[in-house]
């Protein structure tokens, strides 16, 4: 076998791992998330250790990117076991900052609690949705230079037709978040005509089109390892988003927004209803003559083109969660009614995945059937609403120190003084702006160009680097290297205030 014929083989034919231990694994980096605040507040306002630009971006990287790099790697058989250390460790440091506390220092816990549970928010932007999508961003990132290394688990790589796999979620928890924040979303109602709107839309989609072009013509001139049953031959993921992009912003045309939902189930069960009782889900496996034939446009790419339909439904119902989340909220107790409310809602997902699993089909990537929708959108729920109660957290911490600040979080809004005599009582101060020093805020202004800059070093990388023979010293050594230079070159970009476009 040829190299490339190796590389090849070595990421097919995979069955993945459980539900259980992708949930374990989607829910780590919130608590690396939650950590990291939680040690911001306590290094600079109760240690008085100012971190300056490098200090930020190491410690960033370290609490943020590395156990990322470790659980994908070395440390994959224990993801429980890390999650309980760093939940012990967030809880020591939450504890640490409490008995410290500047603000309420002489009042009992429960009046502390119900002073917190009166607070507002300033709802400019929502930090766990900027989590969520810098989270799957950094996943991605890793995982696909990972996964042609042996110290990367089989078993998260993606599947060949059935099961669950760690890069299984990543493409759809990536539709998925774009959806929370789509353009339909920000102007909550059509501007102009229909069709100047679609027409807007159309124009929108050319650089992923020119992206996805430019990577196939490069991966053909370059004999780079494909994985076939993936998308097809001459499909990409770019051209997945494009077509999902038209789509749903023809559907968004016709339908209003608090309807999405209606249509991700209507699209999704038909769908599944023409696997089970058309020739539909033998044309995605063999082709459309029977005997997997690859002859024309549509056999090539049967894979991608069909799949399409499980990602609209994806597209749709994080719409669907975007219009909850986004609502204009202030007050944290509704905030905590939110949290809890996502909570529930992926619970009786996952519930109702183990139903649909048992009685009609296993989660399948490769067709996007109605149990791989069901699995993304109940992961994607339960990443949310962890984010967001870390958030809640962290917004506690900081409502015990006086003028803590920490990025990519919520800002308390000063509240007006109901009993001033009282020392204890504190004034919160409104942030008037929150520090630019931020990995996550880095990573979130140019993750478009953060997903090019790490698709071209994983390329490269490969060509230079023999990854099927690489020992695991080696393997973390190129992945450290590789996300600290990635991740350096979006920090600095964001330090410039610098935002890379290609339209």
């Amino acid at each position: 076998m040829s190299q490339k014929q190796m590389k090849e083989a070595f990421v097919s034919n995979l069955n993945g791992t459980s539900v259980l231990e992708v949930t374990q694994g989607l829910c780590f980096p919130a608590f690396c998330i939650l950590c990291r605040g939680l040690l911001i507040i306590f290094s600079e306002h109760l240690c008085s250790f100012s971190l300056h630009r490098s200090t930020r971006f190491f410690m960033d990287f370290v609490v943020l990117i590395v156990p990322l790099v470790v659980t994908l790697t070395i440390l994959s058989s224990f993801i429980l076991l890390e999650s309980l250390t760093v939940i012990a460790c967030g809880a020591w440091l939450l504890y640490q900052i409490y008995q410290r506390r500047t603000c309420y220092a002489k009042v009992p816990v429960q009046k502390v609690f119900a002073n917190f549970l009166k607070i507002s928010l300033e709802s400019e932007y929502n930090p766990a949705i900027t989590c969520y999508r810098v989270i799957n961003s950094v996943f991605t990132a890793i995982a696909i230079l990972a996964v042609d290394f042996p110290l990367f688990p089989r078993r998260f790589a993606k599947t060949e037709l059935y099961g669950t796999g760690a890069m299984d979620y990543g493409v759809g928890g990536f539709i998925f978040g774009a959806a929370m924040v789509c353009p339909e979303l920000r102007r909550k109602s059509v501007e102009g005509s229909r069709f100047n709107y679609l027409r807007k839309s159309l124009y929108s989609v050319w650089p992923l089109v020119l992206l996805g072009m430019g990577r196939l013509v490069v991966i053909k001139s370059i004999g780079y390892q494909e994985h076939l049953t993936e998308y097809g031959v001459h499909w990409n993921f770019f051209f997945t988003i494009v077509v999902v992009k038209l789509i749903t912003s023809l559907l968004l045309i016709i339908f209003p927004l608090n309807k999405s939902w209606i249509m991700a189930v209507s699209i999704t069960v038909l769908y599944q209803l023409a696997l089970d009782l058309t020739p539909l889900k033998r044309v995605i496996l063999y082709g459309t003559d029977g005997s997997g034939t690859r002859a024309g446009l549509f056999n090539a790419n049967r894979e991608g083109i069909i799949s399409t339909l499980g990602y609209v439904t994806i597209h749709m119902a994080g719409v669907q969660t975007g219009l909850y989340v986004l609502k204009n909220r202030t007050h944290i107790r509704d905030w905590i009614k939110v949290a809890c409310c996502i909570l529930l809602v992926a619970v009786s997902f996952f519930i109702s995945l183990y139903i649909v699993q048992v009685n009609i089909e296993a989660v399948s990537r490769r067709m996007a059937n109605l149990a791989f929708c069901m699995w993304v959108v109940a992961s994607s729920l339960l990443l949310l609403s962890c984010l967001l109660l870390s958030d809640i957290i962290l917004s506690f911490a900081k409502f015990l120190i006086k003028g803590a600040l920490v990025p990519c979080s919520w800002k308390l809004i000063q509240l007006p003084a109901t009993n001033k005599k009282h020392s204890e009582s504190p004034i919160l101060e409104a942030e008037k702006k929150e520090p630019s020093l931020c990995l996550i805020t880095a990573l979130n202004r140019n993750q478009l160009f953060f997903f090019l800059l790490s698709n071209i070093t994983t390329g490269l990388i490969n060509l230079m680097v023999d990854t099927l023979h690489s020992s695991a010293s080696w393997t973390l050594v190129v992945l450290g290297m590789y996300m600290f230079t990635n991740c350096l070159v979006i920090y600095v970009l964001d330090l410039q205030g610098k935002t890379v476009k290609f339209w």
